[in-house]
């Protein structure tokens, strides 16, 4: 049986998305409804959620010395994205981005969060707007939630769009990932740990004209 080429397996996923009753409403924009959050974080009005992923991966960090001592210094995440579809007569999990720290071309080079399609590899960068450590959403233990801004992005080497789109990010529904716990010092300067967390990543894109 000969693998389907991966923009087929994607189109494949999106017909299952759009026509499928049981499926979460993950690549359908009108009936996609903004997660609950803390009202800084919401997206500003004319953008609407078109893309919800569970992530699971890493936030990573350096014990670092500085001027004021030794310090857990934070290097950026490592994570894949997924989406959970029906799929036959069970359910399918699809991984549609992943996620790391990488140089921003749009503002010369800058270390931005960044967001890859699996799919056709475009990607976007974004800079934080706002947190929120509200215990009212955000978990014991648990990493702030966020709402990001896109200050970058890109299409694929083939010119594709799958993230291009995207205007506002939000992390929420976190879960672990926090600095660890044991001291930084001497004896463990230069050592880096790899802080296990999952979220939810709701993209945003404007509203259609």
């Amino acid at each position: 049986m000969k693998h389907l080429p991966q923009l087929s397996v994607f189109a494949m996923v999106m017909a299952t998305a759009w026509t499928q009753p049981r499926a979460e409403a993950q690549f359908a924009p009108a009936h996609m409804p903004v997660p609950p959050a803390p009202a800084n974080l919401q997206a500003p009005a004319g953008h609407t959620p078109y893309l919800k992923t569970r992530a699971i991966g890493t936030q990573n960090y350096l014990c670092f010395s500085g001027p004021e001592g030794y310090f857990w210094k934070f290097l950026g995440p490592q994570a894949t994205l997924s989406v959970h579809l029906p799929w036959m007569q069970g359910e399918a999990t699809w991984q549609v981005a992943t996620h790391y720290l990488s140089m921003n071309p749009a503002e010369g080079g800058a270390q931005r969060p960044t967001w890859q399609s699996s799919f056709d590899t475009s990607a976007v960068w974004a800079k934080a707007v706002a947190s929120s450590t509200d215990p009212a959403f955000v978990a014991p233990g648990a990493i702030p939630w966020l709402l990001l801004q896109v200050v970058g992005a890109q299409r694929g080497p083939v010119g594709g769009t799958a993230l291009t789109q995207t205007s506002y990010i939000q992390r929420v529904n976190t879960s672990g990932g926090v600095a660890p716990p044991a001291a930084c010092d001497a004896s463990s300067l230069g050592q880096m740990v790899l802080a296990p967390y999952t979220t939810d990543y709701y993209f945003y894109q404007p509203n259609k004209k």
